[in-house]
């Protein structure tokens, strides 16, 4: 691992980060490492068995093909991937800490928590996608 690498994980306080960077720096802390926030999987994913939950797990931290299409404002918050023969989609929310409203400032931890919902979708005709049932979320 490079130098540069490294020092990326450290999350950046720097007020010349502009908003869009840090949102992306704290959404891949939580995606990629666990880091600072809460991982839900609904009862779909649950039901995969552990080594399909595994490779679902694996494919949201290594996901990176993040484009226009589905990361419009650039903030690494939501994804659409195919695993283990399954379509599978992961999305990021801000809450505020007691996770009734929205944040107040989501670049903020200190007043943000992140819940990234991974979920298994169908397509319910061409293009629409349907999420399957949340029901449980487990704090990281």
């Amino acid at each position: 691992m490079t130098a540069r690498r490294r020092l990326s994980r450290v999350p950046t306080t720097s007020p010349h980060v502009s908003r869009e960077a840090r949102l992306r720096e704290l959404n891949d802390g939580l995606r990629r490492f666990a880091r600072a926030g809460i991982i839900c999987l609904t009862s779909g994913i649950q039901n995969l068995g552990e080594e399909r939950i595994m490779a679902v797990l694996d494919g949201v931290r290594s996901f990176d093909s993040f484009d226009v299409h589905n990361d419009p404002y650039d903030e690494h918050d939501l994804g659409v991937l195919k695993i283990a023969g399954e379509r599978v989609m992961w999305k990021i929310d801000y809450y505020d800490r007691d996770r009734r409203f929205a944040s107040p400032d989501p670049t903020d931890p200190a007043v943000t928590t992140r819940v990234l919902t991974i979920m298994l979708v169908a397509l319910s005709a061409p293009g629409v996608l349907v999420v399957l049932a949340i029901d449980r979320c487990q704090n990281r």
